[in-house]
């Protein structure tokens, strides 16, 4: 009996190592898979010393003559820069607008003078804040589609990007911000 538990360790110890040499690349491939799928899901362009990251927009119900736009701008440089105007395919025009709360009252209105970047610093358009407005739309963005715009910037210029349109969710009031 004492022979044959030394041959079987033996056996079982070759089979772990196998396994674990298995497991090891399984794993690293995984990780791989999943740099990459970040990438595909997280979509950036750069200007200059900005870099735009995940433009996206959600779909509009049918009718709907607006849409909302989102992303943010990293400023690299030292000095800032100013996110002066904004075109799409999409809608007839693109306007710069601000969300806020005023003695409990939400307002929301266009930003004249364009969006300052701060240098070594961020600039977020998001829900709840500033936020761009697709106007007069040309067409109902659907989840999954992405559509084009152009973002231009007073010292880096234009820089092309797409919005990717994800789910509908909350529209915050903007089918009634048309104007």
């Amino acid at each position: 009996m004492s022979h044959t538990f030394p041959a079987r360790l033996g056996r079982n110890s070759a089979f772990l190592r196998h396994f674990e040499e298995r497991l090891g690349i399984t794993v690293f491939l995984l990780a791989l898979l999943f740099v990459n799928a970040q990438a595909v899901f997280a979509h950036e362009f750069r200007v200059g010393d900005l870099e735009i990251v995940h433009p996206w927009s959600r779909a509009t119900p049918p009718g709907a003559k607006v849409a909302g736009g989102y992303f943010t701008v990293t400023n690299t440089g030292s000095s800032p820069d100013r996110l002066l105007s904004i075109s799409s395919d999409v809608s007839d025009r693109t306007e710069l607008h601000e969300m806020g709360v005023k003695d409990g009252v939400m307002t929301m209105r266009p930003v004249s003078g364009g969006l300052e970047i701060p240098a070594g610093g961020k600039a977020a358009l998001a829900p709840g804040g500033y936020h761009l407005m697709f106007i007069g739309l040309k067409r109902q963005p659907k989840q999954g589609e992405k559509f084009s715009a152009a973002l231009t910037f007073e010292k880096a210029g234009t820089v092309a990007v797409e919005f990717t349109v994800e789910g509908t969710g909350e529209t915050g009031g903007m089918h009634d911000h048309a104007n």
